[in-house]
């Protein structure tokens, strides 16, 4: 069989889809959801606050679910999960469509959230338990390339239809890759421990092992400087186009999308190049220093540019922080089998709930330094923490996943 024919098994196509799903409501909602709050009724400062509770909800419901899935994937098979998650998706996010009051568009975002938490993790489980471990590094980044499309959907569908048949798009997206998961089957590193008395999912011992605390924490903060750069110089890119003199308007919905068009072409040059020069921490840090680069750019040299200039300079620096592959890879081949779907689905959305205390800094540091100077504190910071985990982290490229963690 060539190696293009293993790479693009049916496990990996559809937990491509899976995540490209996924993908697709996290901007969504990014999108639609000023329109959708004032068809509710609201404007003004209700706007904000209302906004800020559903995200937080959202965060809320992907904290848990991550932890949710991943214990069932370990305990109950990783089919279970991109079963379980992507029907409570697309059931929430049709949901979504139809809320009369804010108190269950709030109930329907947890539940797109819980929902969306087991897609990534579970993807990348078992992409890596079914490939050889000479091409794991090409199937996961196949699977989040495509998954980043997603976003680029959203902003487009966003565009295009109402908010409320955005969200239905999404969700009967969904129920069809539903239909195309009925092919597909548990990895045999999973079936082979399945009636033994290993203990699995096991979620608290994360936190009762130094080693495997350690192990765990290392691979959260590597992941930070994608959701510093996101949510922070991506997400205010009005606000700082502002303070930078861009000579127009900046629109922050069209740094977002020009971002994760670069993330997408990040994750394949990532993920290929992981394998090119057999080495996952390596490839992490030459994107690293490309993303310290680019902030510095960001930040000290972008004075006077062009709206499409500024644009540009998104698309590069999403291209930096397109070792998102990568990086959920490096976690889930960091432990055992039993124990790989748990942190392989947590890792990703405790990174992404770190963007509330990475946010937070930078608001209380901008009203008292203002915004330039507090990304520029905060991000010496978060690249300082990621660079140095990376450092001491295990370099897993070579690593034979058939092992479990022992009690």
């Amino acid at each position: 069989m060539s190696k293009v024919r293993q790479i693009l098994n049916i496990t990996v196509i559809v937990s491509a889809l899976g995540y490209f799903v996924d993908m697709y409501d996290l901007l969504l909602f990014q999108i639609v959801r000023i329109p959708s709050l004032k068809a509710l009724g609201f404007d003004g400062q209700s706007l904000r606050d209302y906004g800020v509770l559903l995200l937080d909800m959202q965060m809320a419901g992907m904290l848990i679910g991550g932890i949710i899935w991943g214990v069932i994937g370990d305990k109950k098979g990783r089919l279970n999960v991109l079963f379980g998650s992507i029907l409570l998706y697309s059931l929430a996010n049709i949901g979504n469509a139809f809320v009369p009051n804010i108190t269950l568009y709030a109930i329907a975002r947890l539940l797109a959230g819980l929902g969306l938490a087991g897609e990534l993790g579970a993807a990348v489980t078992l992409v890596s338990e079914v490939l050889p471990k000479e091409l794991r590094g090409y199937g996961t980044a196949i699977v989040a390339s495509v998954g980043i499309m997603g976003s680029v959907t959203a902003a487009m569908v966003g565009d295009i239809l109402p908010w409320n048949y955005a969200y239905i798009f999404g969700g009967v997206l969904g129920i069809i890759l539903l239909i195309l998961r009925l092919k597909m089957f548990e990895p045999m590193l999973f079936l082979s421990l399945k009636d033994t008395k290993v203990r699995k999912g096991d979620f608290l011992s994360l936190f009762t092992s130094k080693d495997r605390f350690v192990r765990y924490l290392k691979c959260i903060l590597i992941g930070l400087p994608t959701w510093y750069i996101v949510g922070v110089l991506i997400t205010f890119s009005n606000d700082f186009g502002k303070v930078l003199n861009i000579t127009g308007d900046i629109n922050p919905g069209h740094s977002i999308m020009f971002t994760y068009i670069g993330l997408v072409f990040g994750d394949i040059v990532s993920g290929f190049g992981s394998q090119l020069i057999k080495s996952r921490k390596k490839t992490v840090l030459i994107f690293q220093i490309m993303a310290i680069i680019l902030v510095i750019i960001y930040l000290f040299f972008s004075y006077g540019i062009t709206p499409t200039e500024f644009y540009i300079l998104c698309l590069l620096i999403g291209f930096s922080i397109g070792y998102w592959a990568v990086f959920v890879t490096i976690g889930a081949e960091q432990f055992g089998t039993n124990l790989r779907a748990t942190v392989a689905t947590t890792v990703p959305n405790f990174v992404r709930g770190a963007t509330v205390p990475i946010t937070v800094s930078f608001h209380f540091l901008s009203e008292e330094i203002g915004i330039l100077n507090s990304a520029i504190v905060v991000g010496i910071i978060v690249f300082i923490i990621s660079l140095v985990s990376l450092y001491f982290i295990e370099e897993t490229y070579h690593k034979d996943l058939n092992f479990v963690e022992k009690y």
